[in-house]
């Protein structure tokens, strides 16, 4: 027998996210079955997403995707000492049967990794994963750009949006992007290379755009919504295209007029632009794709990342609401042990 750690929501969030909201409950697992493993968590992925995602019923367990290695094991594909990634939720141990994970909707994802080399294997759950895959499959499919056209990045400094610019520079594009501190545009242009970074707390952002792409916006990556969105929209050339990744601005919000925003649709008519909503699950049959990609990108020193990683496995409630406040430059680990 395995005793699991798993954490559990008590009540819906209302508003931003409380430490009180969160409980940590031991579970004793039962013997694996046929064709079942158990996967111990190295490392747990903390999103945004995962603040909308849950479900109704409460309390209910936190969802989320993990790093894990395999214990134990009664599954030839699976063998002991292997490393997954599986959307196993916020917990330290897991019985898998990869035949559930295949038909299961609420847990579409689990594959054994690549070999990551000297690279470290917590980038299964940022740039070498699903948050990769968002930044490779939403860019290059929803937005389509050309070289020499204007990207511009909401939520630029994050674990996403940092991915997304990059790869616009790699395709030959203008990139700006627009973060909450001084320190993350500063690191957006000195280290990862984009052309401009503003904060979005302290600068007239449509200025800055009629500054720093006086020839108008080609492509949106849209990571936060609100009137940062409506700004951006505003400023697109004909034919522009947006891609729609999250709305964090408003995932706390709990005064309906904090939400509304300015009306779109005579920009969006006026200059026939193309917004589309995603979800990376659209792509999962192309995973390895993506995966393989960003790898290929970092061992050329194209791509470079930065891991933000909280240590232990009680700090991951803390460090969920830190992703409110906008406390990580990058991805949002924590490390299990």
């Amino acid at each position: 027998m395995v005793l699991a750690k798993k954490y559990i929501v008590l009540n819906p969030f209302v508003g931003e996210p409380k430490t009180s909201d969160f409980k940590i409950v031991e579970e004793q697992l039962p013997s694996l079955k046929e064709n079942e493993f158990l996967a111990e968590a190295a490392y747990i992925s903390l999103d945004p997403y995962q603040r909308m995602k849950l479900g109704s019923q409460f309390p209910c367990d936190m969802i989320g995707g993990q790093v894990a290695k395999v214990l134990e094991s009664n599954n030839s594909e699976y063998p002991v000492g292997s490393w997954v990634m599986g959307h196993f939720g916020w917990r330290t141990h897991t019985n898998v049967n990869p035949e559930y994970e295949k038909i299961c909707p609420q847990k579409p994802y689990l594959y054994k990794l690549p070999d990551f080399g000297d690279l470290p294997i917590s980038l299964a759950l940022g740039i070498c994963g699903r948050v990769g895959n968002t930044a490779y499959f939403g860019f290059k499919e929803i937005c389509q750009p050309k070289s020499g056209e204007t990207v511009v990045v909401s939520g630029a400094a994050g674990a996403v949006g940092s991915h997304v610019g990059q790869i616009a520079k790699i395709l030959g594009c203008r990139v700006i992007g627009f973060a909450g501190t001084d320190e993350k545009c500063e690191y957006l242009v000195n280290e990862l290379g984009f052309d401009s970074a503003a904060n979005y707390k302290t600068t007239d952002l449509a200025a800055f755009l009629k500054a720093n792409a006086p020839k108008g916006v080609d492509c949106y990556f849209d990571n936060v919504g609100g009137e940062i969105s409506s700004i951006v929209l505003s400023q697109m050339n004909l034919y522009g295209r947006v891609a729609i990744c999250g709305a964090i601005s408003s995932y706390n919000e709990t005064d309906p007029a904090k939400r509304k925003a300015t009306i779109l649709q005579g920009f969006i008519v006026a200059k026939e632009l193309r917004l589309e909503g995603f979800l990376v699950n659209r792509y999962a049959d192309r995973t390895m794709e993506g995966i393989l990609q960003n790898l290929e990108w970092i061992k050329q020193g194209k791509i470079k990342y930065i891991e933000h990683i909280n240590e232990g496995f009680e700090s991951a409630a803390e460090a969920f609401i830190g992703l409110f406040r906008g406390d990580n430059i990058g991805k949002t680990l924590v490390k299990v042990k």
